[in-house]
């Protein structure tokens, strides 16, 4: 086929020609992969050809190497390395080549495809000549600007693909020196020393070696520090994003800079461009992270006296404090507007709040003449600036430090709710969801809130949220606060009863409201009515949060009823459908608490026909919200929910295919593997038809535990929770079986008990882990009886965790390694 013709084909208008090509390069990729990589990289190569067929041969090239999906990902690499070493070869060499074209979309793609085959050799010590290679190019006497713009734009693109550990410490000097190099500004152009900075910037995680080297060390920063005060904004921009990335990689190292430093960041922040301006506070952001991160490590381990911690904010803090509380006076007329919008004030409030959480009590002598001098000003902007200021310190100061200024100006905050500016109303809302959430804990001996005033802010509040969508859905923070202040509060939560009624009415009024486009209104207002509904006192609002769920199943139900046109309508519709479920679930955990189940026992019919329909639909969010308000129903209808099981039949079907697709988002996965434990134990042996399918799908997630990168927290946290989930829901099966159908589980216990021990093994595990892996361990005892001996006969690891457990600090946990040490030792004698 003539590749060009059909690249341009693949944009035609004609849906026809479209579909007919888009069909020819996929059929070329699966038929004939190596002649289709040589095919695209000779296109891309080609100066004669058109830009656009260029650019499709590159997004194509990148899109055959690499995916998101992590199977997919597999295949890719797999592909490539199965590619015959010529061919490989002349694409390389293409690729590297195409860095020299005169087409700067052409440079850009080859720089970008030519990371992704790094990504794939590197580590496997593949393409050794690549590094040469391109320093070559940044050397050549009579290299053109471009060439050596798209040389770094590749260098900067592979250090993000590739891991430190994949290069040697020759290749990392060289590539810093061509870096340092480039962003010479005397000898190269404004676009060289940007795609120099940025390619730094990627390379700063390779510079270990390098910053430990005083020498080296001195000259980076140096380079640095000149380059952020270059004519050019770009340039500066991205000299600063370095300083936020070392911030972060070598606090330890920072100290002799750190007045240069504070300089620099402080004049940009004070004068430079917005987006310089806003990387100059995050490098303070960044510190205030580390620090706050290093306090919390050293009150962990004991250690108080951290030699890491080098109190740069501290030390700061008279020139820092005042530098943040002048950016808070440069709104924007119309940020109240705009959903995602971040500018110079929302990041300096942002870091005064940080700020306060690493040095406590210090900041509240810095900031209250700042509020007291700005807080009655005719002016909005000082007005606003004064209450973000005093809603940003109240995480950190202590509460005896703060109780006084807080006492002394709660009311002046209830009253600016009816300030005549909507930005100062906005952020007054805020101010009084943040002193909720700090300042209001009876069970604490704390409140801000007491019987007298009580009245009076929930008066204050039910007006507020009637005020525009952006001050509403603050309001909704203040509520959700207030009402949680009162949770196990004993007699003191039913002070909030008399105001049930009203409260759970302007919730749902607002979740309704149609004046908002902003969908976190809705989420919010629902959120917060699930929180009253969690902490209030059950035995007095029974009736009242019995005629919510009735509403909230009228709800549900008319959500069937909606015209959908389009797929936005459809993601309302979804959306709405799951808060929905999301409050049944609260509701029917609530009911939980009562040991008269008829209540719930009347709405069961009606629920269960409601969330067979909500199963009908195809929304993977939507069916993990009903699935976790399936658990609590089953939990809380007992033997009952027996009559269920044709209809979770279908269920099951629609949530296996859910937790089978790569598309889920991973968060929902864990709930949904706890549920099918609740839902084992509830049912028992009628849970036996969905054994083999629901067993290889937890070994699948049991294995995917074990593949998983633990390099950010966001991971280590996903995979605790999933590792949790997945002992959760053995034991609701181990449980569920155990009466009449153990039988069933002997083909899969090997498996269980290999990955709890891995589980357990690991000293990173969190708290929950421990508990829900040490109560398999049990489950899995007593499911057995004495078969349990054939796994433990070449192990002596139960007997050291349990006694380890047996130690522990936690109550909870010793009582239940107790319990599973004595189901172990009966089931051994038996």
């Amino acid at each position: 086929m003539d590749i060009t013709e059909v690249l341009l084909a693949t944009q035609s208008h004609d849906g026809q020609i479209r579909n007919a090509a888009e069909g020819n390069i996929k059929q070329f990729e699966e038929q004939n992969f190596p002649h289709f990589l040589q095919a695209l990289s000779a296109e891309l190569s080609d100066d004669n050809k058109p830009p656009v067929s260029r650019r499709l041969a590159g997004i194509l090239l990148k899109n055959s190497l690499d995916a998101n999906d992590s199977k997919r990902k597999e295949i890719c690499t797999q592909r490539w390395i199965n590619v015959d070493p010529a061919i490989k070869s002349r694409v390389k060499g293409s690729l590297l080549m195409t860095l020299g074209s005169v087409v700067f979309e052409a440079q850009r793609s080859s720089s970008q495809v030519i990371a992704k085959v790094a990504s794939i050799e590197i580590p496997l010590q593949g393409w050794p000549e690549l590094i040469i290679n391109l320093l070559s190019n940044m050397t050549k006497h009579d290299a053109p600007s471009s060439l050596k713009q798209a040389t770094l734009d590749a260098i900067g693109y592979v250090c993000e693909e590739i891991s430190p550990s994949d290069l040697e410490q020759d290749q990392v000097n060289a590539v810093l020196t061509a870096v340092v190099q480039g962003m010479n500004h005397v000898e190269n152009s404004p676009e060289v020393r940007l795609a120099a900075v940025k390619a730094l910037y990627n390379a700063l995680d390779f510079a270990d070696t390098n910053f430990q080297n005083e020498s080296e060390r001195n000259y980076i920063m140096k380079v640095i520090c000149e380059t952020a005060i270059s004519k050019e904004a770009d340039i500066r921009k991205a000299a600063f994003e370095c300083f936020v990335s070392i911030a972060s990689t070598y606090y330890d190292l920072l100290e002799p800079y750190m007045q240069t430093l504070f300089e620099l960041t402080a004049n940009a922040a004070r004068a430079d461009e917005e987006p310089v301006a806003l990387q100059a506070i995050e490098f303070w952001s960044t510190i205030c992270d580390e620090e706050v991160s290093i306090q919390e490590d050293a009150e962990e381990s004991g250690d108080v006296s951290s030699a890491r911690h080098f109190h740069f904010v501290e030390k700061a803090l008279p020139l820092l404090v005042p530098m943040l509380l002048e950016t808070l006076l440069k709104q924007e007329e119309d940020q109240d507007e705009d959903d995602g919008i971040w500018n110079i004030s929302m990041a300096g409030g942002t870091c005064l709040g940080l700020v306060a959480t690493a040095v406590k009590d210090a900041i509240v002598p810095l900031v209250m003449p700042f509020i007291e001098g700005n807080i009655t000003k005719p002016d909005w902007r000082s007005r606003e600036a004064a209450t973000f200021a005093f809603g940003s310190i109240l995480e950190g100061p202590s509460v005896e430090n703060l109780a006084p200024l807080v006492h002394a100006g709660f009311d002046f905050l209830l009253n600016a709710t009816k300030d005549q500016n909507n930005h100062v109303r906005e952020t007054t809302a805020w101010a009084l969801c943040r002193t909720f959430e700090f300042l209001h804990s009876p069970t604490r001996g704390f409140s801000v809130v007491t019987n007298a005033n009580l009245p009076h802010v929930i008066e204050v509040l039910l007006t507020s949220i009637k005020d525009s969508p952006n001050v509403a859905e603050k309001v909704c923070g203040a509520l959700y606060f207030l009402a949680q202040g009162y949770e196990n509060a004993g007699s003191m939560s039913s002070v909030l009863t008399p105001y049930l009624g009203q409260l759970v009415s302007a919730l749902l009024t607002t979740a309704d409201r149609s004046d908002s486009n902003n969908s976190r209104l809705c989420a919010s207002a629902y959120e917060t009515l699930n929180e009253i509904v969690r902490c209030s006192n059950t035995a007095e609002t029974l009736n009242m949060i019995v005629l919510l769920l009735q509403e909230v199943l009228k709800k549900l139900n008319q959500t069937f009823e909606f015209q959908i046109t389009s797929s936005e309508e459809k993601e309302k519709q979804s959306d709405l459908q799951a808060l929905l479920c999301g409050v049944v679930q609260v509701i029917l955990q609530k009911f939980n608490n009562f040991d008269d189940n008829s209540v719930i026992v009347k709405f069961a019919d009606e629920i269960m026909v409601l969330f067979l329909r909500v199963f009908s639909c195809d929304s993977s969010n939507v069916h993990e919200e009903a699935m976790l308000a399936i658990g609590a129903l089953a939990y809380a209808t007992g033997p009952e929910f027996v009559k269920y099981m044709p209809e979770f039949h279908s269920i099951m079907g629609a949530l296996l295919k859910d937790l089978s697709s790569p598309e889920l988002h991973r968060s929902v996965k864990p709930p949904i593997l706890s549920c099918i434990g609740d839902i084992a134990l509830t049912i028992g042996g009628l849970f036996e038809k969905y054994v083999p399918y629901t067993m290889p799908m937890l070994q699948g997630a049991a294995e995917l535990c074990f593949r998983m990168d633990r390099s950010d927290d966001d991971t280590v946290e996903y995979q605790d929770e999933l590792r949790r989930s997945i002992f959760e829901a053995y034991s609701g099966i181990l449980q569920g079986v155990k009466s009449s159908k153990t039988e069933l589980m002997v083909p899969y216990v090997g498996n269980i008990f290999q990955f709890t021990e891995a589980v357990l093994r690991d000293a990173s595990r969190d708290d929950g882990v421990t508990k829900a892996g040490v109560a398999l361990l049990g489950d899995l005892a007593d499911t057995l009886g004495p078969s349990i001996k054939l796994l433990l006969k070449d192990s002596n690891f139960h007997s050291e965790l349990l006694g380890r457990c047996s130690q522990s600090d936690d109550e909870q946990l010793r009582e239940t390694a107790s319990w599973v040490q004595g189901v172990i030792s009966r089931a051994l004698v038996a």
